[in-house]
């Protein structure tokens, strides 16, 4: 067995219980998949024997993707791709309708998430996704508005994805154990929605501003995103005096749509 990376956030799933849970989400029969972090192949060995169409599995650490090509050699349904997901450009992702699987590095989850979030493309090149997250930041996108862990993740995720299922995992379901419990949660795409926003980095941009200062009114980010500041907010119907956590996630749509016009 190799060293493990605590920099790569190298924690592997070895509960079977769990990992047929996760399997169970969706009929991976005839499927399209693809695995982010498979490490060892725990939960590798599993997916492959679900008679799925093709596995894209990308692995960041050079020993563990070696290791998956001579596990797999001559198996021409299984690609290793050796790179970090976050260098990939998932906009050239060839294949359609993927389910992907990801226990994602604690570190990097949700820059993980906001990359499949911001593709050019949408609908996107995949129809279901399978995260593992440390379960603080799973709390974060399943948050209502006005609570503790509501912010700009909540927001982001929102926009274009839905939750359609989320489960806990103990911290006793890995090796190394880490310190804290995970979540999984379960997305599809949003083909549609009722507010248009042009350009996903605009609504990045305003959540970024407000939530700088998430104890503060909003008073000053309205400032700093308009010149008639006082005018836009009674257009929009918000009360400056408010602070981000207490505006819904529609007015957060509302108001990109509106910067983006004007």
């Amino acid at each position: 067995m190799f060293k493990l990376k605590k920099s790569l956030g190298q924690n592997f799933l070895n509960d079977k219980n769990i990992i047929n849970k996760i399997l169970s989400v969706e009929n991976l029969k005839n499927q399209n998949i693809m695995e982010i972090g498979p490490g060892s192949g725990n939960l590798t060995k599993f997916i492959v024997q679900k008679e799925i169409n093709n596995l894209i599995a990308v692995e960041k650490d050079v020993r563990f993707s070696e290791k998956l090509k001579k596990d797999y050699i001559g198996n021409k349904k299984i690609y290793i791709v050796n790179k970090d997901i976050l260098k990939m450009n998932l906009n050239k992702i060839n294949f359609k309708d993927i389910i992907v699987f990801g226990n994602l590095p604690y570190n990097i989850s949700t820059q993980i998430l906001v990359n499949f979030i911001n593709l050019n493309e949408w609908p996107p090149f995949y129809k279901k996704i399978i995260f593992m997250f440390q379960k603080e930041v799973a709390d974060r996108i399943l948050a209502k508005s006005k609570t503790k862990q509501y912010g700009r993740l909540t927001i982001l995720t929102k926009y274009r994805l839905e939750v359609i299922k989320s489960f806990s995992v103990s911290k006793n379901c890995f090796f190394p154990i880490p310190a804290i419990d995970s979540k999984i949660v379960v997305f599809k795409p949003k083909k549609d929605s009722k507010y248009k926003i042009k350009n996903m980095k605009n609504l990045e941009f305003i959540t970024n501003i407000f939530f700088n200062n998430k104890r503060k009114m909003i008073n000053k980010p309205f400032a700093k995103l308009f010149k008639n500041y006082i005018f836009v907010a009674k257009k929009l119907n918000i009360d400056l005096s408010l602070r981000p956590s207490d505006l819904s996630i529609d007015q957060y749509y509302k108001l990109t749509q509106y910067y983006e016009k004007n």
